[in-house]
Protein backbone atom coordinates (compact mmCIF):
# COMPACT_ATOMS: atom_id res chain seq x y z
CA UNK A 1 0.00 0.00 0.00
CA UNK A 2 1.05 3.26 -0.68
CA UNK A 3 0.51 6.92 1.56
CA UNK A 4 -1.12 8.80 -0.82
CA UNK A 5 -2.40 12.33 -0.61
CA UNK A 6 -6.04 12.54 -1.56
CA UNK A 7 -6.15 15.41 -4.46
CA UNK A 8 -8.79 18.24 -4.12
CA UNK A 9 -8.20 20.09 -6.85
CA UNK A 10 -9.22 19.63 -10.86
CA UNK A 11 -6.84 18.89 -13.22
CA UNK A 12 -3.23 18.06 -14.19
CA UNK A 13 -0.85 19.04 -12.03
CA UNK A 14 -2.75 19.57 -9.14
CA UNK A 15 -1.48 19.67 -5.62
CA UNK A 16 -1.99 17.46 -2.83
CA UNK A 17 -4.22 18.43 -0.60
CA UNK A 18 -6.44 18.08 2.56
CA UNK A 19 -6.21 14.40 3.93
CA UNK A 20 -4.21 11.10 3.68
CA UNK A 21 -5.90 7.82 2.65
CA UNK A 22 -3.90 4.72 2.11
CA UNK A 23 -4.11 3.26 -1.64
CA UNK A 24 -2.25 1.07 -3.76
CA UNK A 25 0.55 2.59 -6.00
CA UNK A 26 -1.27 3.42 -9.51
CA UNK A 27 0.62 0.57 -11.56
CA UNK A 28 0.25 -2.05 -8.64
CA UNK A 29 -2.14 -4.03 -10.39
CA UNK A 30 -1.93 -7.55 -11.30
CA UNK A 31 -0.87 -7.51 -15.46
CA UNK A 32 -3.40 -8.69 -17.84
CA UNK A 33 -3.70 -12.40 -19.27
CA UNK A 34 -2.76 -11.83 -22.65
CA UNK A 35 0.34 -10.18 -23.84
CA UNK A 36 -1.46 -6.70 -24.96
CA UNK A 37 -1.80 -4.57 -28.43
CA UNK A 38 0.55 -4.47 -31.22
CA UNK A 39 3.97 -4.73 -30.86
CA UNK A 40 5.51 -4.79 -33.68
CA UNK A 41 6.44 -1.79 -36.81
CA UNK A 42 5.57 -1.30 -40.25
CA UNK A 43 7.50 0.37 -43.14
CA UNK A 44 5.69 2.75 -45.07
CA UNK A 45 5.18 0.13 -47.73
CA UNK A 46 2.76 -2.25 -45.48
CA UNK A 47 0.49 0.83 -44.60
CA UNK A 48 -2.88 0.87 -45.64
CA UNK A 49 -2.38 -3.05 -46.66
CA UNK A 50 -4.12 -6.05 -44.75
CA UNK A 51 -1.61 -8.43 -43.15
CA UNK A 52 -3.92 -10.76 -41.79
CA UNK A 53 -7.49 -12.26 -42.01
CA UNK A 54 -9.24 -13.40 -38.83
CA UNK A 55 -12.38 -15.77 -39.24
CA UNK A 56 -13.63 -18.75 -37.13
CA UNK A 57 -14.20 -22.20 -37.52
CA UNK A 58 -17.07 -23.87 -39.94
CA UNK A 59 -19.95 -21.84 -38.06
CA UNK A 60 -18.54 -18.73 -38.36
CA UNK A 61 -21.48 -17.26 -41.20
CA UNK A 62 -18.66 -14.72 -41.49
CA UNK A 63 -20.95 -11.60 -40.07
CA UNK A 64 -18.32 -9.88 -38.15
CA UNK A 65 -18.40 -6.47 -36.63
CA UNK A 66 -16.54 -4.74 -34.07
CA UNK A 67 -13.58 -6.05 -32.22
CA UNK A 68 -12.38 -4.94 -28.75
CA UNK A 69 -9.16 -5.27 -26.33
CA UNK A 70 -10.07 -6.81 -22.72
CA UNK A 71 -7.19 -8.35 -20.76
CA UNK A 72 -4.39 -8.34 -23.36
CA UNK A 73 -6.12 -10.36 -25.67
CA UNK A 74 -8.54 -9.19 -29.15
CA UNK A 75 -12.13 -10.38 -28.64
CA UNK A 76 -13.51 -10.70 -31.70
CA UNK A 77 -17.46 -11.97 -32.27
CA UNK A 78 -19.09 -13.27 -34.96
CA UNK A 79 -22.88 -13.90 -35.08
CA UNK A 80 -25.56 -13.20 -37.67
CA UNK A 81 -28.70 -11.26 -36.71
CA UNK A 82 -30.91 -14.44 -36.96
CA UNK A 83 -28.93 -15.96 -34.26
CA UNK A 84 -25.72 -19.01 -33.82
CA UNK A 85 -22.53 -17.18 -33.26
CA UNK A 86 -19.33 -16.93 -31.19
CA UNK A 87 -16.67 -15.62 -29.45
CA UNK A 88 -13.16 -15.92 -30.73
CA UNK A 89 -10.41 -14.78 -28.71
CA UNK A 90 -6.54 -13.52 -29.94
CA UNK A 91 -2.98 -12.84 -28.97
CA UNK A 92 -2.60 -9.86 -30.82
CA UNK A 93 0.66 -8.42 -30.18
CA UNK A 94 1.94 -9.35 -33.39
CA UNK A 95 -1.34 -8.60 -35.38
CA UNK A 96 -0.37 -9.86 -38.62
CA UNK A 97 0.47 -13.52 -37.46
CA UNK A 98 -2.55 -13.22 -34.81
CA UNK A 99 -2.69 -16.56 -32.47
CA UNK A 100 -6.25 -17.87 -31.44
CA UNK A 101 -6.05 -18.78 -27.76
CA UNK A 102 -10.01 -19.74 -27.08
CA UNK A 103 -13.38 -19.53 -28.36
CA UNK A 104 -16.93 -20.26 -27.18
CA UNK A 105 -20.06 -20.97 -29.25
CA UNK A 106 -23.77 -20.84 -29.00
CA UNK A 107 -27.03 -21.47 -31.37
CA UNK A 108 -28.19 -18.80 -28.99
CA UNK A 109 -26.31 -15.74 -29.78
CA UNK A 110 -27.47 -12.94 -32.24
CA UNK A 111 -25.34 -9.99 -33.91
CA UNK A 112 -23.87 -7.93 -31.22
CA UNK A 113 -22.48 -4.67 -31.72
CA UNK A 114 -20.97 -4.19 -28.37
CA UNK A 115 -19.24 -6.30 -25.88
CA UNK A 116 -20.12 -5.72 -22.07
CA UNK A 117 -17.76 -7.46 -19.27
CA UNK A 118 -18.96 -7.55 -15.64
CA UNK A 119 -17.16 -9.45 -12.71
CA UNK A 120 -19.08 -10.97 -9.75
CA UNK A 121 -17.32 -13.09 -7.22
CA UNK A 122 -14.38 -14.54 -9.05
CA UNK A 123 -16.04 -15.19 -12.51
CA UNK A 124 -16.24 -12.72 -14.98
CA UNK A 125 -19.11 -12.79 -17.49
CA UNK A 126 -19.49 -10.96 -21.38
CA UNK A 127 -23.35 -10.06 -22.50
CA UNK A 128 -24.38 -10.31 -25.36
CA UNK A 129 -27.68 -10.52 -27.77
CA UNK A 130 -29.84 -13.45 -27.71
CA UNK A 131 -32.05 -15.20 -30.44
CA UNK A 132 -33.93 -18.31 -29.03
CA UNK A 133 -36.54 -19.86 -31.31
CA UNK A 134 -40.36 -20.21 -32.22
CA UNK A 135 -42.30 -18.92 -28.48
CA UNK A 136 -45.41 -21.63 -30.00
CA UNK A 137 -47.49 -18.39 -31.12
CA UNK A 138 -45.39 -17.80 -34.37
CA UNK A 139 -42.99 -14.82 -32.68
CA UNK A 140 -38.92 -15.33 -32.26
CA UNK A 141 -37.93 -14.93 -29.15
CA UNK A 142 -34.59 -12.97 -28.16
CA UNK A 143 -33.02 -10.75 -25.73
CA UNK A 144 -29.69 -10.69 -23.57
CA UNK A 145 -27.64 -13.26 -23.28
CA UNK A 146 -24.63 -14.40 -20.78
CA UNK A 147 -21.00 -16.04 -21.62
CA UNK A 148 -18.64 -16.83 -18.70
CA UNK A 149 -15.34 -16.35 -19.75
CA UNK A 150 -13.38 -16.50 -17.00
CA UNK A 151 -11.62 -19.32 -18.74
CA UNK A 152 -9.99 -17.74 -21.43
CA UNK A 153 -9.76 -20.58 -23.38
CA UNK A 154 -13.19 -22.05 -23.15
CA UNK A 155 -16.42 -19.20 -23.06
CA UNK A 156 -19.21 -20.90 -22.17
CA UNK A 157 -23.14 -19.80 -22.18
CA UNK A 158 -24.33 -19.86 -19.27
CA UNK A 159 -27.97 -17.95 -19.04
CA UNK A 160 -30.67 -15.70 -21.50
CA UNK A 161 -33.64 -13.89 -20.67
CA UNK A 162 -36.32 -12.72 -23.02
CA UNK A 163 -37.51 -9.22 -23.24
CA UNK A 164 -41.29 -8.41 -23.77
CA UNK A 165 -42.39 -7.10 -27.38
CA UNK A 166 -39.12 -8.44 -28.89
CA UNK A 167 -39.44 -8.61 -32.65
CA UNK A 168 -37.61 -10.74 -35.46
CA UNK A 169 -36.86 -10.17 -38.63
CA UNK A 170 -37.52 -6.04 -38.03
CA UNK A 171 -33.47 -6.12 -37.71
CA UNK A 172 -33.63 -2.86 -36.20
CA UNK A 173 -36.93 -1.95 -34.61
CA UNK A 174 -37.64 -4.00 -31.43
CA UNK A 175 -34.01 -6.60 -31.15
CA UNK A 176 -31.52 -5.97 -28.66
CA UNK A 177 -28.80 -3.93 -30.64
CA UNK A 178 -26.10 -3.26 -28.11
CA UNK A 179 -25.48 -3.67 -24.10
CA UNK A 180 -23.80 -1.54 -21.52
CA UNK A 181 -22.82 -2.81 -18.19
CA UNK A 182 -22.59 -0.85 -14.91
CA UNK A 183 -21.97 -2.50 -11.97
CA UNK A 184 -25.27 -4.64 -11.05
CA UNK A 185 -27.17 -3.30 -13.64
CA UNK A 186 -26.75 -4.17 -17.54
CA UNK A 187 -28.66 -1.98 -20.13
CA UNK A 188 -29.90 -3.00 -22.88
CA UNK A 189 -30.65 -0.83 -26.02
CA UNK A 190 -33.28 -2.54 -28.20
CA UNK A 191 -35.10 -0.10 -30.94
CA UNK A 192 -37.82 1.29 -30.37
CA UNK A 193 -38.52 -0.39 -27.04
CA UNK A 194 -36.10 1.92 -25.89
CA UNK A 195 -33.72 0.83 -22.87
CA UNK A 196 -34.37 -2.51 -20.71
CA UNK A 197 -33.14 -2.25 -17.47
CA UNK A 198 -31.31 -5.66 -15.95
CA UNK A 199 -30.28 -7.14 -12.91
CA UNK A 200 -27.25 -9.08 -13.34
CA UNK A 201 -26.20 -9.72 -9.57
CA UNK A 202 -26.25 -12.82 -10.70
CA UNK A 203 -25.41 -12.96 -14.35
CA UNK A 204 -26.50 -16.87 -14.36
CA UNK A 205 -30.34 -15.30 -13.51
CA UNK A 206 -30.57 -12.27 -15.04
CA UNK A 207 -34.02 -10.15 -13.71
CA UNK A 208 -35.86 -7.36 -15.86
CA UNK A 209 -36.10 -4.76 -13.32
CA UNK A 210 -37.76 -1.61 -15.66
CA UNK A 211 -37.52 -0.12 -19.08
CA UNK A 212 -36.98 3.40 -20.44
CA UNK A 213 -37.75 5.36 -22.99
CA UNK A 214 -38.97 8.52 -24.72
CA UNK A 215 -42.38 10.02 -25.91
CA UNK A 216 -42.34 9.27 -29.17
CA UNK A 217 -39.88 6.32 -29.09
CA UNK A 218 -36.42 6.84 -29.71
CA UNK A 219 -35.18 4.19 -32.13
CA UNK A 220 -31.94 2.89 -29.47
CA UNK A 221 -29.23 1.76 -30.55
CA UNK A 222 -26.67 2.46 -28.16
CA UNK A 223 -27.06 3.38 -24.36
CA UNK A 224 -23.65 4.97 -23.16
CA UNK A 225 -22.87 5.43 -19.40
CA UNK A 226 -20.64 7.69 -17.94
CA UNK A 227 -21.12 7.76 -13.92
CA UNK A 228 -24.42 9.50 -13.83
CA UNK A 229 -24.85 10.61 -17.39
CA UNK A 230 -25.29 8.65 -20.60
CA UNK A 231 -26.22 9.21 -24.06
CA UNK A 232 -29.27 7.70 -25.82
CA UNK A 233 -28.17 7.29 -29.60
CA UNK A 234 -30.27 6.62 -32.75
CA UNK A 235 -29.69 3.47 -34.90
CA UNK A 236 -30.61 5.78 -38.84
CA UNK A 237 -32.28 9.22 -37.86
CA UNK A 238 -31.08 12.03 -36.33
CA UNK A 239 -32.65 12.49 -32.70
CA UNK A 240 -30.07 12.08 -29.42
CA UNK A 241 -30.85 12.50 -25.45
CA UNK A 242 -28.43 13.11 -22.94
CA UNK A 243 -30.62 11.06 -19.76
CA UNK A 244 -29.72 11.38 -16.03
CA UNK A 245 -29.01 7.90 -14.88
CA UNK A 246 -27.93 8.93 -11.03
CA UNK A 247 -30.99 6.71 -10.29
CA UNK A 248 -30.18 3.47 -12.41
CA UNK A 249 -33.49 2.34 -11.96
CA UNK A 250 -35.35 5.50 -13.03
CA UNK A 251 -33.37 7.12 -15.72
CA UNK A 252 -34.66 11.21 -16.81
CA UNK A 253 -33.81 13.06 -20.12
CA UNK A 254 -31.97 16.03 -19.34
CA UNK A 255 -32.07 17.29 -23.19
CA UNK A 256 -32.77 16.02 -26.84
CA UNK A 257 -31.14 17.50 -30.22
CA UNK A 258 -30.90 16.62 -33.53
CA UNK A 259 -27.89 15.29 -35.13
CA UNK A 260 -27.03 18.86 -37.72
CA UNK A 261 -24.19 19.33 -40.33
CA UNK A 262 -22.30 22.74 -40.42
CA UNK A 263 -24.74 24.19 -42.39
CA UNK A 264 -27.84 23.13 -39.91
CA UNK A 265 -29.47 21.08 -42.12
CA UNK A 266 -30.10 17.84 -39.94
CA UNK A 267 -28.39 14.33 -40.84
CA UNK A 268 -29.35 10.86 -40.37
CA UNK A 269 -26.79 8.72 -38.52
CA UNK A 270 -26.10 4.90 -38.69
CA UNK A 271 -24.87 4.51 -34.92
CA UNK A 272 -23.16 6.67 -32.44
CA UNK A 273 -20.34 6.20 -29.84
CA UNK A 274 -18.64 8.32 -27.37
CA UNK A 275 -14.41 9.45 -27.50
CA UNK A 276 -13.05 11.11 -24.64
CA UNK A 277 -15.15 14.50 -24.68
CA UNK A 278 -16.96 13.92 -27.62
CA UNK A 279 -20.11 11.84 -29.16
CA UNK A 280 -19.38 10.94 -32.74
CA UNK A 281 -21.85 10.19 -35.15
CA UNK A 282 -21.53 8.22 -38.24
CA UNK A 283 -23.28 10.36 -41.05
CA UNK A 284 -25.68 7.78 -43.52
CA UNK A 285 -28.08 8.56 -46.37
CA UNK A 286 -26.76 11.47 -49.01
CA UNK A 287 -22.88 10.46 -48.14
CA UNK A 288 -21.12 9.00 -44.94
CA UNK A 289 -18.46 10.77 -43.13
CA UNK A 290 -18.24 11.63 -39.31
CA UNK A 291 -19.64 14.60 -37.19
CA UNK A 292 -18.53 15.56 -33.49
CA UNK A 293 -20.24 16.99 -30.23
CA UNK A 294 -19.08 18.57 -27.36
CA UNK A 295 -20.95 16.81 -24.46
CA UNK A 296 -19.14 18.08 -21.75
CA UNK A 297 -22.49 20.29 -20.82
CA UNK A 298 -25.47 17.09 -20.96
CA UNK A 299 -27.41 20.20 -21.17
CA UNK A 300 -27.07 21.91 -23.77
CA UNK A 301 -24.14 19.53 -26.85
CA UNK A 302 -23.00 21.54 -29.67
CA UNK A 303 -21.73 20.44 -33.02
CA UNK A 304 -17.87 20.93 -32.80
CA UNK A 305 -16.94 18.80 -35.94
CA UNK A 306 -18.32 17.54 -39.53
CA UNK A 307 -16.56 15.61 -42.49
CA UNK A 308 -18.55 14.21 -45.40
CA UNK A 309 -18.19 11.78 -48.27
CA UNK A 310 -19.67 11.42 -51.67
CA UNK A 311 -20.37 7.74 -51.51
CA UNK A 312 -20.74 6.34 -48.12
CA UNK A 313 -23.58 5.48 -46.57
CA UNK A 314 -22.53 5.40 -42.72
CA UNK A 315 -21.38 2.93 -40.22
CA UNK A 316 -19.27 2.80 -37.10
CA UNK A 317 -17.18 5.04 -35.48
CA UNK A 318 -14.45 5.15 -33.32
CA UNK A 319 -11.79 7.42 -31.95
CA UNK A 320 -8.44 6.97 -31.27
CA UNK A 321 -6.66 9.51 -29.26
CA UNK A 322 -6.51 12.38 -32.26
CA UNK A 323 -7.73 10.01 -34.78
CA UNK A 324 -11.28 9.26 -36.24
CA UNK A 325 -11.71 5.66 -37.38
CA UNK A 326 -14.95 5.41 -39.39
CA UNK A 327 -16.58 2.31 -41.45
CA UNK A 328 -18.31 4.24 -44.09
CA UNK A 329 -19.72 1.12 -45.90
CA UNK A 330 -17.25 1.33 -49.01
CA UNK A 331 -14.54 2.21 -47.21
CA UNK A 332 -12.35 2.32 -43.90
CA UNK A 333 -11.50 6.27 -43.29
CA UNK A 334 -8.69 7.73 -40.65
CA UNK A 335 -9.64 11.24 -39.99
CA UNK A 336 -6.96 13.42 -38.10
CA UNK A 337 -9.02 15.44 -35.35
CA UNK A 338 -6.04 17.38 -33.52
CA UNK A 339 -8.27 20.26 -34.60
CA UNK A 340 -12.04 19.43 -34.04
CA UNK A 341 -13.32 21.88 -36.14
CA UNK A 342 -11.05 20.86 -39.08
CA UNK A 343 -11.15 17.22 -39.64
CA UNK A 344 -8.86 16.09 -42.20
CA UNK A 345 -8.77 12.29 -43.90
CA UNK A 346 -5.60 11.26 -43.45
CA UNK A 347 -5.83 7.48 -44.97
CA UNK A 348 -8.07 5.06 -46.06
CA UNK A 349 -8.77 1.32 -46.83
CA UNK A 350 -10.63 -0.84 -48.44
CA UNK A 351 -12.52 -4.39 -47.94
CA UNK A 352 -14.95 -6.51 -49.89
CA UNK A 353 -18.70 -6.32 -48.34
CA UNK A 354 -20.33 -4.37 -46.59
CA UNK A 355 -17.39 -2.32 -44.72
CA UNK A 356 -18.89 -0.87 -41.52
CA UNK A 357 -16.62 -1.35 -38.86
CA UNK A 358 -12.77 -0.17 -38.47
CA UNK A 359 -11.73 -0.34 -35.05
CA UNK A 360 -8.42 1.36 -33.80
CA UNK A 361 -5.83 -1.67 -32.35
CA UNK A 362 -2.60 0.28 -31.35
CA UNK A 363 -1.03 1.14 -34.87
CA UNK A 364 -3.24 -1.14 -36.69
CA UNK A 365 -6.94 -0.66 -37.48
CA UNK A 366 -9.40 -4.15 -37.67
CA UNK A 367 -11.56 -3.94 -40.56
CA UNK A 368 -14.99 -6.14 -40.41
CA UNK A 369 -18.02 -6.51 -42.60
CA UNK A 370 -21.30 -8.18 -41.90
CA UNK A 371 -22.17 -8.80 -45.24
CA UNK A 372 -21.17 -9.43 -48.83
CA UNK A 373 -17.53 -10.93 -48.16
CA UNK A 374 -15.36 -12.62 -50.25
CA UNK A 375 -14.80 -15.97 -48.10
CA UNK A 376 -12.66 -16.11 -45.19
CA UNK A 377 -12.33 -12.54 -45.12
CA UNK A 378 -14.95 -11.15 -43.02
CA UNK A 379 -12.25 -9.57 -41.07
CA UNK A 380 -9.00 -8.15 -41.71
CA UNK A 381 -6.12 -6.58 -40.19
CA UNK A 382 -4.50 -3.10 -41.76
CA UNK A 383 -1.72 -1.28 -40.21
CA UNK A 384 -2.49 2.17 -40.41
CA UNK A 385 1.05 3.79 -38.63
CA UNK A 386 4.62 2.51 -38.89
CA UNK A 387 5.34 2.63 -34.53
CA UNK A 388 3.77 0.84 -31.82
CA UNK A 389 1.43 3.09 -29.80
CA UNK A 390 3.57 4.55 -27.88
CA UNK A 391 0.97 7.42 -25.89
CA UNK A 392 -0.80 7.16 -22.55
CA UNK A 393 -4.93 7.73 -22.73
CA UNK A 394 -6.18 11.14 -21.37
CA UNK A 395 -9.22 11.41 -19.58
CA UNK A 396 -11.16 14.66 -21.47
CA UNK A 397 -14.38 13.76 -19.36
CA UNK A 398 -16.14 12.66 -16.13
CA UNK A 399 -18.93 12.63 -14.27
CA UNK A 400 -19.92 13.68 -11.43
CA UNK A 401 -18.55 16.70 -13.03
CA UNK A 402 -15.88 18.92 -10.77
CA UNK A 403 -17.81 20.79 -7.79
CA UNK A 404 -21.14 19.11 -8.97
CA UNK A 405 -23.66 19.27 -5.76
CA UNK A 406 -26.60 17.60 -4.76
CA UNK A 407 -25.78 13.95 -6.66
CA UNK A 408 -28.32 11.05 -5.68
CA UNK A 409 -26.59 9.07 -2.83
CA UNK A 410 -26.66 6.25 -5.69
CA UNK A 411 -24.20 7.84 -8.06
CA UNK A 412 -21.57 5.85 -10.09
CA UNK A 413 -18.68 7.49 -11.08
CA UNK A 414 -18.08 7.60 -14.78
CA UNK A 415 -14.49 8.15 -16.67
CA UNK A 416 -14.25 9.26 -20.67
CA UNK A 417 -10.44 8.45 -22.46
CA UNK A 418 -9.74 9.48 -25.38
CA UNK A 419 -9.28 5.59 -26.85
CA UNK A 420 -9.24 2.23 -25.24
CA UNK A 421 -8.16 1.25 -21.88
CA UNK A 422 -6.70 -2.34 -20.83
CA UNK A 423 -9.40 -3.35 -17.78
CA UNK A 424 -7.19 -5.01 -15.67
CA UNK A 425 -5.18 -1.63 -15.06
CA UNK A 426 -8.40 -0.30 -13.63
CA UNK A 427 -8.41 -0.78 -9.88
CA UNK A 428 -8.64 0.98 -6.72
CA UNK A 429 -5.08 2.20 -6.39
CA UNK A 430 -5.71 3.91 -10.42
CA UNK A 431 -8.62 4.95 -10.05
CA UNK A 432 -9.42 6.39 -6.66
CA UNK A 433 -12.37 6.85 -4.60
CA UNK A 434 -12.36 8.57 -1.42
CA UNK A 435 -14.20 11.32 1.04
CA UNK A 436 -12.56 14.58 1.60
CA UNK A 437 -11.38 13.61 4.94
CA UNK A 438 -9.73 10.59 3.22
CA UNK A 439 -11.56 7.39 3.80
CA UNK A 440 -11.74 5.11 0.63
CA UNK A 441 -14.74 4.05 -1.01
CA UNK A 442 -15.01 0.50 -2.07
CA UNK A 443 -16.60 -0.71 -5.22
CA UNK A 444 -16.28 -2.28 -8.76
CA UNK A 445 -15.26 -1.22 -11.87
CA UNK A 446 -16.31 -2.25 -15.55
CA UNK A 447 -14.57 -0.71 -18.33
CA UNK A 448 -16.40 -0.89 -21.56
CA UNK A 449 -13.52 0.19 -24.70
CA UNK A 450 -12.70 3.26 -23.58
CA UNK A 451 -15.47 4.24 -20.77
CA UNK A 452 -14.04 3.25 -17.01
CA UNK A 453 -17.66 3.14 -14.24
CA UNK A 454 -17.05 3.13 -10.54
CA UNK A 455 -20.24 1.75 -8.51
CA UNK A 456 -19.49 2.04 -5.13
CA UNK A 457 -20.67 -1.50 -2.68
CA UNK A 458 -22.52 0.85 -0.71
CA UNK A 459 -25.00 4.15 -1.60
CA UNK A 460 -23.12 6.81 -0.80
CA UNK A 461 -23.20 9.30 2.72
CA UNK A 462 -25.66 12.20 2.56
CA UNK A 463 -24.32 15.84 2.51
CA UNK A 464 -20.63 14.53 1.82
CA UNK A 465 -17.66 16.11 -0.44
CA UNK A 466 -16.28 12.82 -2.06
CA UNK A 467 -12.82 12.92 -4.29
CA UNK A 468 -11.95 11.20 -7.42
CA UNK A 469 -8.45 10.72 -8.30
CA UNK A 470 -6.80 9.31 -10.97
CA UNK A 471 -3.09 9.60 -10.56
CA UNK A 472 -0.25 9.54 -13.48
CA UNK A 473 1.13 5.95 -14.07
CA UNK A 474 -1.82 4.09 -13.55
CA UNK A 475 -4.71 3.70 -15.91
CA UNK A 476 -2.96 2.56 -19.07
CA UNK A 477 -4.37 2.04 -22.82
CA UNK A 478 -4.19 -1.45 -24.73
CA UNK A 479 -0.73 -1.67 -25.67
CA UNK A 480 0.22 -0.58 -22.08
CA UNK A 481 0.75 3.29 -22.18
CA UNK A 482 -0.02 5.08 -18.93
CA UNK A 483 -1.57 8.06 -18.51
CA UNK A 484 1.41 10.83 -17.99
CA UNK A 485 -0.92 13.19 -16.33
CA UNK A 486 -2.96 13.20 -12.96
CA UNK A 487 -6.08 14.54 -12.79
CA UNK A 488 -8.66 14.63 -9.88
CA UNK A 489 -12.17 16.05 -9.30
CA UNK A 490 -14.86 16.21 -6.30
CA UNK A 491 -18.54 16.33 -5.67
CA UNK A 492 -21.04 16.50 -2.91
CA UNK A 493 -24.07 14.76 -2.41
CA UNK A 494 -27.70 15.77 -1.54
CA UNK A 495 -29.09 15.47 2.09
Amino acid sequence: MLLWLLLAACGPGAEPRLAEADFPAPDAFAPPEGPGGPSVAFGAEALWDSCASLVADERDEEHHNLVVMHDGYLWMPWAPEYGGGGISIYAFDDPCDPVEIGVGYSELMRESHSLSFGVVGDREYMAVGYHGGDDGTGDIVGGVGFFDVTDRTAPVWVSEIEVPDFHYPDAYFRVVLATFWQGDILYAAAGLNGVYILDVSDPTNPELIGQFNLEPSLLTGSFHVIGNVAMMSNAGTVRTAMVDVGDPLAPVAISEFDVTDDEGAVRPYYFANIGGEYALFAKKDLGGGPILYDIRDPEAPGLVGYASTVTGDGGYVFRHEDYLFQGDSDLALVYDMSDPAALELVGEAGLAGDLDTVTPIGNVAVLSVDEGGQPGMPTVVVPWQEQPDGRGPVLSLHFPADGAEDQPLTSRIGLSFDEMVESASVFEGSVRVGTLDGEPISGRFNVQENLVNFTPDEPLWPSTTYVVAVPAGGVTDISGNPTSDSVAFRFRTAR
